[in-house]
């Protein structure tokens, strides 16, 4: 059967046109409680700030807070997308700083357990996209379930995102152990956030290095550190981005450096750097976990 591989020249053929680069970061963790979302949302704001055309989408499945983290009230969803009711266009929103916004569905279980096939047909949904994007973030839900392994593989950069906790470390280490014995995937970036200090930060990811270092064929990268800092609390009260609601705060300097050095990146010159790749690979990894 070659039903991936048609359903993935099908997609080439739909948005041929659609050929600039686009950075898709998956921002990912091996547990929750890190504040990945939260990073996902401010670095998304922060990049939007220097002129770069953002989307964020929020691929927890059944937990969604993007929405809630920007104070949104979406009116649709990814799971009437699923449905075939609204296209991807249809449901974007547009949050701070012109951020654009894929909203998930919350609190709706099934959306948690969808089929391999069903994952794939909400990424190839992403070929109504025709916004002149430069990056595609992608906040996965927390833990190792197939849409999560799916979303990061697809992706071009994986970033995972770990904190002073040591079940934040052993969760990282088992998620970035599945991704490269399984599935081939070599390099990693790591954010340590709610930090003490950037040398807290340092150390962090020394830890999980040498861990990696001895029992994985990986290569990881240090994006940096964002710091403990109040004024995170009071911006998700006020259900704002804490970059643009306390832009001087240490927490939003820190997120800006952090936007900074992601926006220095190179773009790869492969599948991943181009969105129409990323729902390719999304439709070819699933479908393939069908016929497993």
């Amino acid at each position: 059967m070659h039903k991936a591989s048609d359903q993935a020249s099908g997609i080439r053929k739909m948005i041929q046109k659609k050929i600039k680069p686009v950075r898709v970061i998956a921002v990912t963790s091996g547990k929750g409680g890190v504040g990945k979302t939260n990073l996902s949302v401010n670095i998304g704001v922060a990049l939007s700030q220097s002129g770069k055309r953002v989307a964020l989408l929020d691929a927890d499945m059944s937990l969604a807070n993007v929405d809630i983290l920007l104070g949104l009230s979406p009116e649709y969803n990814l799971s009437h997308v699923l449905q075939g009711e609204k296209t991807i266009q249809d449901i974007m929103l547009t949050g701070p700083e012109g951020l654009l916004v894929i909203p998930a569905s919350s609190g709706i279980q099934y959306m948690s357990e969808l089929a391999t096939a069903e994952q794939a047909g909400i990424i190839r949904a992403f070929s109504d996209i025709d916004q002149d994007l430069d990056v595609l973030i992608v906040d996965t839900a927390a833990g190792i379930s197939s849409s999560v392994v799916n979303f990061a593989r697809a992706s071009q950069e994986i970033m995972v995102v770990i904190c002073d906790e040591p079940t934040s470390l052993t969760d990282a280490y088992a998620y970035i152990k599945l991704l490269n014995r399984d599935y081939g995937i070599g390099k990693f970036k790591i954010i340590a956030n709610m930090v003490q200090s950037t040398q807290q930060g340092q150390q962090l990811f020394t830890k999980l290095t040498k861990v990696t270092d001895r029992y994985l064929d990986v290569s990881l990268g240090y994006v940096g550190s964002v710091p403990f800092d109040e004024s995170l609390r009071k911006a998700v009260q006020k259900q704002k981005p804490v970059v643009s609601a306390f832009p001087g705060s240490k927490a939003s300097l820190a997120i800006k450096d952090l936007a900074r050095e992601i926006d220095n990146w190179p773009i790869k010159k492969q599948a991943g750097g181009y969105l129409e790749f990323f729902i390719e690979r999304m439709i070819e990894y699933s479908t393939h976990g069908d016929a497993a």
